[in-house]
This record gives C-alpha cells, structure tokens and sequence, in this order.
C-alpha cells in the first residue's frame, strides 16, 4: 500500500524531501524571535519547501527544521503514499477500526496488508538509542540551549510547538506503551528547566495528569522533540480514546516503532527522536500560560496550567530542532487537517452511508465548518445526517456550522454551496438551531466557555413531506452535446480549454 519507503526518522525523511527538491536551506542568520516565524509563514503561503535554518540567532545555534507538513503532498508523503493514495489508505484505516471476519482463505490472505499493520503497531524495545548520545542532568539541563520561537508580537515567550507529550495513567506500568497517550500541546518555556504544559480537560494527557492527581503523586512526562513523520502525524490524528497513539504510529511509518526506556522517568521514549525532555509534572502546581497566538487567528487569554520540572535532556550528538506556527490559516495544522478529512471519511461513510463527500474548509480553522454531501432519500434525512456528525467523533462536537447539500454539487466548490442556498434552501424551514453544546474553549464567539450552540443548513432538494410545491428540474445540457462542442472548440478555438 505505501508508495514510499518507511522513515525511521526525521533525517530519513529530510533527505527524501531534499532529493525530491523540496528541502532549502538558509545559510542567514535569522533571528528565532518573530522573524523565523515571518519567514516560515511566507514560505508555506507560496506552497514552498521545508526550511532548514543553519544559522538560527537564539539558542546554541542549534539548526531548526520548519514547514515539513507545509504542502499536503508532504503530509501524504510522512504516511508513505501519493495523495491519490490517500482514499485507499482511509479505507484501510477504516476497516481496521471495525475489521469484518474473512470469508474463507483467500478473503484471509488478501488481508495480509492489515495484518501486517496491526503487527508494525507493536513497539521493539530496549538496545541503543540514538536520542541518548548526549545526556544533561541536573544543573547541565538548560532549555535555553534549545533554539525554541517566540512566533507572534503578542505572545508571552518562547513556545514548544512540535511536541509529541507522553504520558500514561497513575495504574499502567512504563512497559506498557498501549496505555500510552501522545499528544501535541502547546508548552511553553519559562526558565532553564521549567515548562508550563497546556493541555485542555478533554485531552489525553489531562485525563492521565488527574489520575496521578487522585494519588497525590507528580506525573512522569516525556516531550519527544523532531520525531519521524509516522509519530507526529499519529499524535495529530483524532484516534479513538482506546488506540495509544504512539503504538498505532507503527502503521503510519511502515515499521515497528523503536522505544527505549527514559534516563529519569518511568517512561519509554521513541529511541530515534532528535531530542527528548523528561521530567515531572506536580499534582498541584500551576503557572500562568500564555497569551499565544493561536488558530483561530487572535491571542488566547492567559490562564493557569500544570508545571513541567525538566530532570534532563537527552539528544542526537548534532540535534536538529522542529518547529512550527499556529496562527489563521493557512498554516501547518490546517494543511494536515485538510488531508486527514480523507482519510475519515471512510470511517464516516461506514457509519453515515449515505454520506457521498465532506470538507472542512481550512479557512474556518479547519473543523468548524463542514459541508457535506448526501445521497438523499427521504424527508428529514438532511437533520440526521447533521446530528450524527455532531456525535460521532470529538473533533465534529467542535463544528458550529454544518451545510448539506445533495451528492449532485460538489462541497469544497463555493460556487455550488452558494447556488444551493440560494435555491434549496428556505431560512424559515431549514435551518436547525442547537444551543448549550460543546465548544472549543478558544472560540471566543462562544457565549460561554467550552459552551455554544450549532448551526444546521439543509441545502438538499426537498422531498415528501418536506415540501408541497413541485419542485424545479435543474438544467443540463445534453452529454452529447457537449462533447460534439468540446469538439468543435477544439478544433476552431485552440487557445480556448473547454
């Protein structure tokens, strides 16, 4: 199924972006305070390539990575596919969430892939770790060696945007990474050895810090830094709550994932990463984080979360740092949206049928706004379709407007959403008001904290009980029509492209 060979980590992927002419690098020195982030946004808005700066005016001179996720193609290319490889990959993932028994050998042989997949999930621990070459402890760790951003004029400080967090429960033992969870949080640096941790009550690690919070102990934390593609990709994915990230990331770098057991935590950690920070998260302690610069475009308030104690730092001999920005689309996070809403589909389709196509505009910060298409059938269906979205999975509790229209139009093309409002749709009838649901606690549009209320448009033709007017005939033209006109344009008209 993959097109691309396996990246074990970082550096094998960087070397295939720089033989695909998608790796520059920028001999500047350029300062690591707002600039970098100038830079990197111009970049990724022109669709460029990953940027390596060699000469980074901040930290030890420690080089930093940015923009690897800045083109879909990229993102494609950290799971081992083309984009048109994309749907198949979906459809696998899918069929791996709820797998239907085989039906005699030969159905039980073409499953080898899936097999196979859920084999490389399995982590291969212990031997040497190319993280641990170099090792501060104690009053050797500084965070300040690492060249970590400031991104926007407003923000509070240097900020860790490419974190992969590992955390487990108060009850799980270090050995088993199943248990594990692995997110991407924001983490901000306030001193040498200092880290605030903000993660939101809905998220894994929150769950596992109130576990050890119950036990009144402090929580061992690992922050995997410049990961391969296949992990960073894995901890962004909207997986199930019982699938550990960092053991199902096997299936998205082709291979086993490598974890070794953490120099002051009890934890184990990808063997390959380029840096990992390893501390203790206290029960009890908190400092303000923020304000930042966040997706939806605006600074967030500063608000209290749990406190990091680094014990130490452990890295490659000659570390590279990956970094990133969040700010209004585009940028990273909605490029990887944009190409992870293919890959759900089929798992929507497997339980919404009669769902044809579905975008999420990156525009309106990726997930809160999704057009639908349906394949409709009977009155009401429109409604339904709306309320399983909102319930299915987590991200969807988070989208304030959904649009549905018929598997005639296309949904990512504003001029066919805009035609079926216009002509489908009646504000009187069809629109579907939800008040006092779940909301991103970022939305500052949201009349309270975490709490708003949705939208549902039916755009779809009605039928039945829907309607009591006939209802128009959409104009066509005939097929062959318009193919004996391409034709004949062709023909007399040849700078014309039909």
């Amino acid at each position: 199924m993959r097109a691309l060979p396996a990246f074990p980590d970082l550096r094998h992927f960087l070397q295939w972006c720089d033989d695909t002419g998608q790796l520059a690098h920028i001999a500047d020195p350029v300062p690591i305070r707002h600039r970098m982030t100038a830079v990197h946004k111009t970049v990724l808005e022109a669709g460029g390539p990953v940027l390596q700066f060699d000469n980074p005016l901040g930290g030890n001179g420690m080089p930093v990575v940015t923009n690897l996720f800045g083109t879909a193609d990229r993102v494609a290319a950290g799971l081992g596919l083309t984009l048109d490889g994309l749907d198949e990959f979906g459809a696998f993932l899918a069929s791996l969430r709820s797998p239907a028994p085989p039906e005699g050998m030969r159905d039980a042989l073409s499953r080898w892939p899936m097999l196979k997949a859920a084999l490389a999930t399995r982590p291969k621990t212990g031997g040497k770790a190319a993280v641990q070459k170099e090792v501060w402890q104690g009053k050797d760790v500084d965070l300040s060696a690492i060249p970590v951003q400031t991104h926007w004029p407003g923000d509070a400080g240097p900020l860790i945007t490419w974190p992969v967090v590992l955390t487990r429960p108060h009850d799980s033992d270090p050995t088993d990474t199943g248990r594990y969870n692995a997110g991407v949080y924001r983490a901000q640096v306030i001193d040498r050895d200092r880290i605030i941790m903000r993660w939101l009550a809905h998220r894994g690690g929150a769950a596992h810090h109130r576990s050890w919070q119950k036990a009144g102990e402090k929580m061992p934390v690992a922050i995997a830094l410049g990961c391969d593609p296949g992990t960073l990709l894995a901890a962004a994915l909207p997986l199930p709550e019982t699938v550990s990230e960092l053991t199902f990331s096997g299936v998205l770098r082709g291979a086993r994932p490598h974890l070794v057991p953490a120099k002051t935590v009890p934890l184990m950690v990808p063997a390959e990463a380029e840096i990992i920070l390893e501390g203790w998260v206290d029960p009890v302690e908190t400092a303000p984080e923020g304000p930042f610069g966040d997706h939806t475009g605006y600074y967030n308030a500063a608000e209290p979360f749990p406190l990091m104690q680094v014990s130490a730092i452990t890295h490659r001999p000659d570390p590279l740092y990956l970094s990133t920005y969040t700010g209004r689309p585009p940028d990273e996070p909605a490029i990887i949206g944009e190409v992870f809403n293919r890959l759900t589909l089929p798992v929507i389709r497997a339980q919404i049928p009669e769902v044809r196509d579905l975008w999420l505009p990156p525009a309106a910060c990726s997930y809160r706004m999704a057009v639908v298409s349906i394949d409709k059938r009977y009155p009401g269906q429109a409604r339904r379709v709306m309320m399983a979205l909102w319930g299915m999975l987590p991200q969807f509790s988070y989208t304030k407007l959904v649009i549905v229209v018929d598997d005639d139009l296309d949904p990512s093309n504003w001029d066919d959403i805009a035609w079926a409002l216009a002509t489908r749709m009646d504000p009187g009838r069809d629109l579907m008001l939800v008040d006092g649901t779940p909301m991103d606690y970022l939305d500052f549009a949201s009349p309270e904290p975490g709490l708003a209320g949705k939208l549902g448009i039916d755009a779809t033709t009605k039928i039945g009980a829907e309607t009591h007017r006939d209802w128009g005939e959409v104009m066509r033209t005939d097929p062959g029509d318009v193919a004996w006109a391409q034709d004949l344009v062709a023909r007399v008209l040849p700078g014309v492209r039909p």
